[in-house]
Formats: structure tokens, C-alpha cells, sequence
């Protein structure tokens, strides 16, 4: 059984019970944390609450996750770029196109499996069968760096840094658009969109949500970008910078549809995390360079700059 407990502060008064737990657990739909709701495995202040439940602030809310159904979730033996391992945590670079964990109809060729196979299974087990070892995750079509828990100590330590916003995520991608500012904090609540459970918005209601941006690079449609990831709410450096008109070169659900330099997924790359060994204390960060074909397409937008120059 997984508990989460929260209180309520100032910002999120008068919300309803099952808005409140969707914004602030992001991993599960509304609809389950409804039917938990109902179930009477929500609580505020130790009592039973209901669906439209309005909260005020200081209140203490609670609630259960049961257990996932038992499913057998087996190891395969998928190559793993390792950038560094002990006995209580990995360091993965994701390629483009895994999916990190198991999900409906989608039970193999994951993150987890390969990690099942590595780790002969020794990854803890905070998040369930579903999600072993995973304290965060980045999108299937996202290349990138991620921690990974082999005890259940290291992933409460390394959970708290990300709710501490005390860990170092920093990205390279490809936007649409010459972005003329240097930098830029994008300072946008967010929330899951109205007209599609699937996707995320900015929305007035929302989570408090920060991205620091700064230009690395501008060519003539396109801008290189760096993102610092100050919090880190379900797809929000995308929705972020479509939010400011520069969305995400690869991009099919929050850019435009048409294909862009013949890519198979978003030019989103995790390049560096960076955070406290969770039994040493020891300051770690990590960095890895961009995938392949992003570096070509970044190639190839330099020689057609300058070409222009010239």
C-alpha cells in the first residue's frame, strides 16, 4: 500500500478533493483518484472525504494507493548505457523511443525490463511491480539521463531532493522560432488540459511550475535552447515553451504536425542531472552528450547559416 499525505496551503484553498489529488499526483488519472475517493481511502484531517470536498488551508489530506495487480514483469536482456552504478543507485542515458515503465498493452522492451535483467532484479520497490527502481522518469521519445533506486532508502533520499527541488536537471532542445530574449524564466501554473485527460496546459489553477531558459544558439527559423528544470510537472519544458510560441522542434502533440528534418521524436535531450548520493552525501552530477541525430540536424542548420553569411 503506497500513501501520499499532503497539506493544504494557501493557493490551493477551495479546491475540490479529486482536483486537488490530480494536480498532485499527476501519475494517476482523475478517475481512479476519484474511484479511490470513493472508496474512502482519501482523508482530510482523518475523516473520509468526497469528491467535491473543498479544502481549506492547513488541512492535512491523506491517501492510499492499493497495491498494483500482480503482473509478472520480466527481465530482458536489452543493452543499458550505464554512466555510472553502485550498490544503491544507477545513472541511465535513455535512448530516444524507450518507454521507461510498463504500462497498458505495453508490458515489454521498457526501461524496466532491461533494468529487471541488469539488476537481477535488486531495484526497490517504493513504486510497485509497474515501476521498480523508477524515482522519475522522461518521456518515450525524450533521450536522456535518469536516475534509477536499487534500495528503497536511495529512492526516498533521491524522491525528497526532487520535491526539495534540490536536483539538477538541465536539457538541450530545438525549438521553433528565434527566440530574441537571452534568458527567461517561464513562470506558469500547470494542470491537466480540459479538452484532453492526456495532454497538459497552463492553467490559472494549476501546480506551480518554473522553467529557466537561456539561448544557446539562434539560426534562421530555429533556436538552440538550455532549460533548468526548477520544478518538474508531467511534460513541462514542452508545454512551457509552446505556452511562449516556441514549441518543440518533433514535437506531435504540443507542435506543429507537420515533420521537421525527418525525425522519429522531439529534439528533447536530458544532458545533465545532477544531485546528493543518497548514503554518501557526496555532490554527483552527470552529463551526456546529444544523441546523434540531433547533433546532425544541428550540423546541418550551422552550415546553412553559414552559408548565408557568407
Amino acid at each position: 500500500m503506497e500513501r501520499h499525505e499532503f497539506i493544504v496551503d494557501a493557493e490551493d484553498e477551495g479546491k475540490r478533493l479529486d482536483v486537488f489529488l490530480a494536480e498532485n499526483l499527476e501519475e494517476y488519472s482523475r478517475s481512479y483518484l476519484q474511484k479511490l475517493i470513493k472508496e474512502k481511502r482519501a482523508l482530510i484531517k482523518g475523516e473520509p472525504g468526497k469528491n467535491r470536498s473543498p479544502l481549506k488551508e492547513g488541512e492535512e489530506v491523506s491517501i492510499e494507493i492499493p497495491e498494483p495487480k500482480p503482473l509478472e514483469i520480466k527481465g530482458e536482456n536489452i543493452p543499458l548505457e550505464i554512466i555510472y552504478e553502485d550498490g544503491d543507485l544507477l545513472v541511465v542515458n535513455k535512448p530516444q523511443g524507450m518507454v521507461v515503465h510498463p504500462g497498458a498493452g505495453n508490458y515489454e522492451g521498457t526501461m524496466v525490463n532491461a533494468l529487471l535483467y541488469h539488476c537481477q532484479g535488486k531495484l526497490s520497490s517504493i513504486n510497485g511491480v509497474i515501476r521498480p527502481g523508477i524515482v522519475h522518469r522522461i518521456d518515450k521519445d525524450t533521450s536522456g539521463l535518469l536516475m534509477v533506486a536499487k534500495t528503497d532508502q536511495a529512492h526516498r533520499s533521491l524522491q525528497n531532493q526532487l520535491k526539495d527541488r534540490k536536483v539538477t536537471r538541465v536539457y538541450r532542445l530545438l525549438v521553433h522560432g528565434v527566440m530574441e530574449e537571452g534568458q527567461a524564466v517561464i513562470d506558469a501554473p500547470m494542470g491537466r488540459s480540459p479538452n484532453n485527460p492526456l495532454k497538459m496546459a497552463v492553467r490559472d489553477e494549476g501546480r506551480f511550475a518554473r522553467t529557466h531558459i537561456t539561448v544557446l544558439e539562434r539560426f534562421e527559423k530555429y533556436t538552440l535552447l538550455e532549460a533548468r528544470l526548477e520544478t518538474g510537472r508531467t511534460h513541462q519544458i514542452r508545454v512551457h515553451l509552446q505556452y511562449i510560441g516556441h514549441a518543440l522542434v518533433g514535437d506531435p502533440v504540443y507542435g506543429p504536425t507537420k515533420a521537421h528534418f525527418s525525425l522519429e521524436g522531439q529534439m528533447l535531450h536530458a544532458k545533465t542531472l545532477g544531485f546528493l548520493h543518497p548514503r554518501t552525501g557526496e555532490e554527483m552530477e552527470f552529463d551526456s552528450p546529444m544523441p546523434e541525430d540531433f547533433q546532425k540536424v544541428i550540423e546541418s542548420l550551422r552550415r546553412d547559416k553559414t552559408r548565408e553569411e557568407e
